[in-house]
């Protein structure tokens, strides 16, 4: 049993690094706290507690890590501080060795954060005198088997639904599987009460989250398009989108059958890294770049007006210059609405380091600088087709006094004039017509009709 009493009037302060997935489990940790009586700090508050879920995809991210790790120390004087996520379970040494970190948590072990958290807190009141010194509890990749469940929306508006967790692809560039563990999942009677209970709390839109998820079943011998069969039947969840899904899981049924659900939207994300098949074969990647082609045509084929987004990372060892232009050429003709342009960044014991050919930050740069210059002309020739258009958006919170922004169900993202705009549009799904650009171009104008 957890002694929650030790909660009772604390405040807590959160803060996320990385993909949808650590946002989606640090909401989780959130309710979690709040139900055993921890209030989420206002602002200019100090926090008796921190919780930071890291990332570690980049060496960046690593670096932005241990920033926020000590900004939060220096701002929360005297604060119980928990480190989570996969840069602390990649680097646990380096990241108990901060002052100020009293518990840093590997993937397994936040599944009973709060039994972790309770005992950590008590031993520190024990030994109040003494130094402070961090625990830490980091299991082997091999020995990361638990499944943290999470469907949360925090302070957003659409909800975000774990339906699996690690990968068992092994890419080259990638310490995700050493991170995350082997690919697992909860059934798909767990997450369709999930979707159920978000709906009564009157979510209206979910986000399928996950490492892998098109890799669904490993764990219970289910298959990921019976999950979405399931969810499409869940009664008040009128949207769901599929956060990101690989190529060569991303089946034709899958596709067919989104195209006539009733709440699968026609919006996809699609990792493809790199559009040369030399890169994609050093990659170790699951496909060629005639697979993905081929996928994004069955999608127009049957959704023609669905938003496409696209990984690519850029710079990675063995992309020459040819094979940068063939990746270019390649994105250049495909029909997809918006690139997510990522530099490459070496990751220790990772394979792709056995790679001879290293491409020099400079042109890394100028790579990626290309690749956006592409997705930019690309989202604005889409967002072009649909001026003058009606369409639904699901409005999202927003500041009084401020223009309201939300998504059509292609997720082409709409603003409303701070003149008509109301905090009674948050989580509505309204009828409207969308107009010209906003000012910075990052949206267009919407007239309620």
């Amino acid at each position: 049993m957890v002694d929650t009493s030790v909660f009772q009037g604390k405040t807590a302060a959160y803060y996320t690094l990385g993909c949808k997935l650590n946002f989606s489990e640090t909401s989780t940790f959130g309710r979690l706290l709040q139900e055993m009586g921890v209030r989420t700090v206002e602002k200019g508050e100090k926090a008796d507690i921190c919780l930071i879920n890291t990332c570690s995809v980049t060496d960046v991210a690593d670096h932005k890590c241990r920033q926020a790790i000590h900004r939060l120390v220096r701002e929360n004087p005297g604060a119980f501080v928990v480190v989570t996520g996969c840069y602390a379970q990649l680097s646990p040494t380096v990241v108990s060795s901060i002052e100020g970190v009293d518990l840093v948590l590997g993937s397994s072990e936040k599944a009973k954060l709060i039994q972790f958290l309770a005992d950590a807190w008590l031993k520190r009141e024990e030994n109040e005198e003494s130094q402070r010194a961090a625990d830490y509890f980091v299991q082997k990749t091999k020995d990361i088997k638990s499944f943290f469940p999470s469907c949360s929306r925090g302070n957003r508006t659409r909800f975000f639904l774990k339906v699996q967790d690690g990968c068992d692809y092994f890419c080259t560039y990638c310490t995700i599987p050493y991170a995350r563990g082997f690919s697992r999942n909860p059934s798909i009677a767990s997450l369709v009460k999930q979707a159920e209970e978000a709906a009564a709390e009157g979510g209206k839109e979910i986000v399928l989250t996950g490492v892998n998820i098109g890799d669904f079943g490993k764990t219970t011998g289910e298959h990921f398009l019976d999950l979405v069969k399931a969810l499409d039947g869940v009664e008040g969840i009128r949207r769901y989108r599929i956060s990101s899904l690989e190529p060569d899981l991303l089946s034709d049924e899958l596709i067919a059958y989104c195209a006539q659900s009733r709440a699968f939207m026609p919006h996809f994300h699609i990792p493809l890294q790199s559009g040369s098949d030399t890169v994609l074969k050093l990659m170790h990647r699951h496909y060629d770049s005639a697979l993905f082609s081929d996928k994004i045509r069955q999608i127009k084929h049957f959704m023609p007006d669905a938003f496409i987004g696209v990984d690519v990372m850029v710079g990675c060892r063995g992309e020459t210059p040819e094979c940068f232009e063939e990746t270019y050429s390649f994105l250049d003709s495909l029909d997809v609405t918006q690139l997510h342009v990522f530099p490459y960044s070496e990751r220790p014991g990772t394979a792709a380091l056995k790679i001879e050919y290293v491409v020099s930050e400079t042109d890394k740069k100028q790579r990626s600088q290309r690749l956006l210059e592409l997705s930019d002309r690309k989202t604005r020739a889409f967002y072009n087709r649909h001026i003058g258009l009606e369409a639904e958006v699901l409005f999202e919170k927003s500041t009084r006094g401020r223009a309201i922004h939300g998504f059509t169900r292609n997720y082409v993202r709409a603003e409303l004039s701070p003149r008509v705009a109301s905090t009674e549009l948050d989580n509505q799904l309204v009828r409207v017509r969308l107009e010209e650009f906003n000012h910075d171009g990052s949206a267009l104008k919407a007239v309620i009709i």
